[in-house]
C-alpha cells in the first residue's frame, strides 16, 4: 500500500486526533496543526494528542491558519484533511461570529489558496456538517437537495464547502466534502450533547434536555467518520460531496434509554426551551458515500456510548475532566 503524508489541521481536536492516530498506524506521515483555542480545555486536546506527539512520524505545529506560513508545511504535503473548525451551533449566535467566520471561511480560503496549484497534492479532504441542510421537512437528506441552514455555524460551514467547489471547479483543487452527522465516542466535545449527558449522570446530576426530547438524529460513531475521511483521500470524486451518517436515525429519548442502560444507573431529565438553531431532526442518505468510498458504518449506538462512557471515566480518574 502506498503510504501517504498527510496535514491535518484541526489535529488536537475530537475527530483530528482519532484521524491522526489512525493514519500513523496505517504508515502514514502526518504533519498536525492546531491553534490549541480555549472554546474549551486545552487539558482535553492536550491528552488527545499525548501519543501523537511520542510518534516518530508526527510533527506537530501549535499555529493559527489564519496566520501561519502555509507554504511552508504544505511541502512535500500529498494529502490534506482539514478538520480545523469554530465548533457548536448555540455558541455562533451574536458577537461571537466573527470567530466563525475567520476560523471556518478566512481559514478554509487561505487554505485553499496555499494549495492551489500544488500538483503534489491529491486529495483536500474538508470536513462539513449536517448543519448545512438546515430544519428540513423530508427525510434522507441527500446531498442533491437545497441547503438552507439554520445557524450561523451552518452557514459558515456552507459557505466553506462552497468555497471548496469553486477552488475545484476553477483552479482543479481537488477537494472532496464530506457532511458529518453527529458523531459521537471517545474524546467528544464537552460542549456536546452525550459527552455532558454522561458527565451529568456521572455525577448524579439531571440531564438537561431542550425541547422534548422527540428530536432524532443520525448518529455517527466517530471510527466509522475516520475510515471515510480515508476513503475519500484515496477514492473520493473530486469536486464531489458525501454525507456520513450512522445509519439509524434515533429519538433523543429512546437514545437516552440506552445510555441510561449503558451506564447501569437511572438518569433525571430536565426540560428546557428549545435552543435557536437547533434542527428537529436529521437522517442522511449515505448511498454516495456507500458507492464511492465503501461507506459501511461499523459500530451500532449502545456499542459507540459503552466506548464514550469507558473513556470517559478514565479522563476522571486522570482529572482531566
Amino acid at each position: 500500500m502506498t503510504r501517504f503524508r498527510a496535514l491535518v489541521t484541526g489535529c488536537a481536536g475530537f475527530i483530528g486526533s482519532h484521524l491522526s492516530e489512525r493514519l500513523l498506524s496505517d504508515g502514514w506521515q502526518v504533519v498536525g496543526v492546531d491553534a490549541l483555542t480555549d472554546y474549551y480545555s486545552r487539558r482535553i486536546k492536550r491528552r488527545n494528542l499525548r501519543s501523537l506527539l511520542s510518534h516518530r512520524r508526527f510533527a506537530f505545529h501549535r499555529a493559527d491558519l489564519n496566520r501561519m506560513d502555509l507554504d511552508r508545511v504544505l511541502r512535500s504535503i500529498d494529502i490534506v484533511f482539514h478538520q480545523a473548525a469554530q465548533p457548536g451551533v448555540r455558541a455562533s449566535w451574536g458577537t461571537t461570529f466573527h470567530i466563525y467566520t475567520d476560523c471556518n471561511l478566512l481559514a478554509t480560503q487561505r487554505l485553499l489558496e496555499a494549495v492551489r496549484g500544488r500538483r503534489s497534492i491529491l486529495k483536500f479532504v474538508f470536513a462539513s456538517s449536517s448543519s448545512v441542510y438546515g430544519n428540513v421537512r423530508q427525510l434522507p437528506m441527500r446531498e442533491t437537495q437545497r441547503c438552507e441552514p439554520y445557524s450561523p455555524y451552518g452557514v459558515t460551514k456552507l459557505g466553506a464547502e462552497n468555497l471548496c467547489q469553486l477552488y475545484h471547479a476553477n483552479y482543479g483543487v481537488p477537494a472532496v466534502s464530506l457532511r458529518y452527522f453527529t458523531v459521537y465516542g471517545p474524546r467528544q466535545r464537552p460542549d456536546m450533547a452525550f459527552h455532558k449527558f454522561i458527565a451529568a449522570a456521572l455525577e448524579g446530576k439531571p440531564i438537561r434536555i431542550y425541547g422534548t426530547g422527540r428530536q432524532s438524529r443520525d448518529f455517527t460513531f466517530v471510527s466509522d467518520i475516520v475510515s471515510a475521511n480515508v476513503a475519500a483521500a484515496i477514492g473520493g470524486q473530486c469536486g464531489g460531496i458525501y454525507n456520513l451518517g450512522g445509519g439509524t436515525r434515533v429519538i433523543l429519548r429512546d437514545a437516552l434509554r440506552i445510555l441510561e442502560r449503558q451506564l447501569g444507573r437511572p438518569i433525571r431529565l430536565v426540560f428546557e426551551e428549545h435552543a435557536r438553531g437547533d434542527v428537529d431532526r436529521t437522517g442522511a442518505d449515505t448511498s454516495r458515500a456507500r458507492r464511492d468510498l465503501l461507506f459501511r458504518p461499523k459500530t451500532n449506538l449502545a456499542e459507540g456510548l459503552a466506548a464514550q462512557i469507558a473513556w470517559h471515566r478514565q479522563m476522571r480518574a486522570e482529572g482531566v475532566l
